[in-house]
């Protein structure tokens, strides 16, 4: 049962008739939607609001705007680095012994004494030489934030189908239950017309015992089906990030075949790996992964950096302070500090270990993915062809279950027939629109999934 029902939200998208799929995708803004749409959609919903309220309300969506931002956050702080900072720094000191406040400026000057020193500086630091180490942090931060905004864009893009291809497996679902209904009522019809036979000793009481096992056969289908339906209404509105229990409009859309688009090719799997947002996010992270590999090595390298400070000295307690000595003294420096490292204990050659393994993880990771397009991009052409068979032979099956059915009725009525005839026919009929709403359905998805595999959904 609950392999039905997720087959049935996966594979039923239908498109709307005579139109670009993605054509009213591609004028939606990129931002969120208005009041109203935040609100959720009112009246009949229609596609475009209901991918405007998703884009809007999504749960995982916003969680991508999220990253993005931290993704800035970190490029802004490692552009700071190469700034210079200034910092307040203040202290206290007691020493066993005396010190003097501060350092003599001549032979022979008199100087104040104590052992509780006071301090306050004013400290400003400027980085002149790292190794490459802030360089490269800035642009593996760039580049870390291009990938996040890559990867929101695919999410837009996933979003956009998923919603797509629930709302239009709504409106696939429905046309399932509105052929169900018609033959339960088409059934009752001729159960009517048995019952008078009959009556009038032309039909014997097992054809009407066989018509009302099949149309309570097709009312548990009827509350299978609509059960399914309820279930994918409702994972629109999750989709769309809408509160359970909402009734925010029924979808509207007509269904349509479209001619399937040429086959893939190699110059369409080259354009989808130069133009999927995944793609790019993935190459974006190899190359700031490239990036922390010479951060990491720039550990084994000196640093420089121009340091100047300014502040006062206070003692304070008891202190020797002779005559003509103030007990607060104040003090300036500026000059270059020089950190060499010579052992850290294999912190500096564990870090670029790791960075480098790191390195190659996604290296492989950039490798599947490039795998993995090709695959959707020939699954979804194979799909396409095949689903374009099945319409072709389900919409022929349909003339001919009709057909079928129309002689089968005549012949019962006329005495030469028998019930299980029209019963079989009544099924082959409901069987052909079954099978011509899936096929049209996995039609219709694999179109958008070649669009979503060749990074053209937007």
């Amino acid at each position: 049962m609950w392999f039905c029902i997720l087959s049935m939200c996966l594979s039923g998208c239908m498109l709307p008739k005579g139109t670009d799929p993605y054509a009213e995708m591609k004028r939606l803004p990129e931002g969120p939607a208005d009041d109203v749409g935040r609100a959720g959609a009112t009246g009949p919903l229609t596609l475009t609001e209901a991918i405007r309220v998703a884009l809007a309300n999504n749960p995982e969506l916003a969680a991508g705007a999220h990253e993005l931002d931290a993704s800035t956050a970190q490029r802004d702080w490692t552009r700071a680095q190469r700034l210079p900072s200034i910092h307040a720094v203040g202290g206290y000191s007691h020493y066993q012994d005396g010190q003097r406040l501060a350092a003599a400026r001549e032979n022979g000057e008199p100087g104040t004494f104590g052992r509780d020193i006071l301090s306050g500086d004013l400290v400003v630091t400027m980085p002149l030489f790292t190794g490459g180490r802030i360089t490269n942090q800035i642009q593996a931060a760039e580049l870390l934030e291009a990938a996040a905004g890559h990867r929101l864009a695919r999410s837009r893009e996933e979003l956009i189908f998923n919603v797509t291809s629930v709302f239009y497996g709504i409106l696939s679902q429905r046309q399932v239950i509105e052929s169900l209904e018609f033959s339960q009522e088409a059934l009752r019809e001729h159960l009517g017309r048995v019952r008078e036979l009959i009556a009038g000793q032309k039909a014997a009481m097992v054809d009407q015992l066989r018509m009302e096992v099949r149309v309570a056969d097709l009312q548990q289908r009827l509350a299978r089906e609509r059960n399914v339906l309820a279930i994918q209404t409702r994972v629109l509105a999750n989709m769309m990030g809408v509160a359970a229990g909402r009734r925010d409009g029924e979808p509207v859309g007509t269904l349509a075949t479209f001619a399937p688009p040429p086959d893939a090719t190699e110059p369409t799997v080259a354009q989808a790996l130069a133009s999927r947002a995944d793609c790019q996010a993935a190459r974006a992270a190899l190359e700031a992964q490239a990036k922390a590999v010479d951060a990491a090595r720039a550990g084994h390298w000196p640093t420089v950096a121009l340091q100047g400070a300014y502040g006062g000295r206070w003692a304070a307690g008891s202190a020797d302070s002779p005559s003509g000595t103030d007990r607060g003294e104040d003090a300036g420096r500026v000059g270059i500090v020089v950190d060499v490292p010579i052992f850290d204990g294999g912190l500096t050659e564990a870090r670029v270990r790791e960075q480098r393994a790191r390195l190659a993880a996604a290296q492989e990771r950039l490798r599947k993915l490039e795998l993995q397009v090709r695959l959707d991009i020939e699954a979804a052409t194979l799909n396409i062809a095949a689903a374009a068979e099945r319409i072709a032979a389900t919409e022929k099956a349909i003339e001919q279950a009709k057909e079928s059915l129309r002689i089968e009725r005549e012949k019962h009525d006329l005495g030469k027939g028998s019930i299980t005839d029209v019963l079989d026919a009544q099924s082959a009929l409901l069987e052909a629109q079954t099978n011509y709403y899936r096929a049209l359905a996995d039609h219709n998805i694999a179109i958008a999934q070649l669009k979503l595999a060749t990074g053209n959904t937007l």
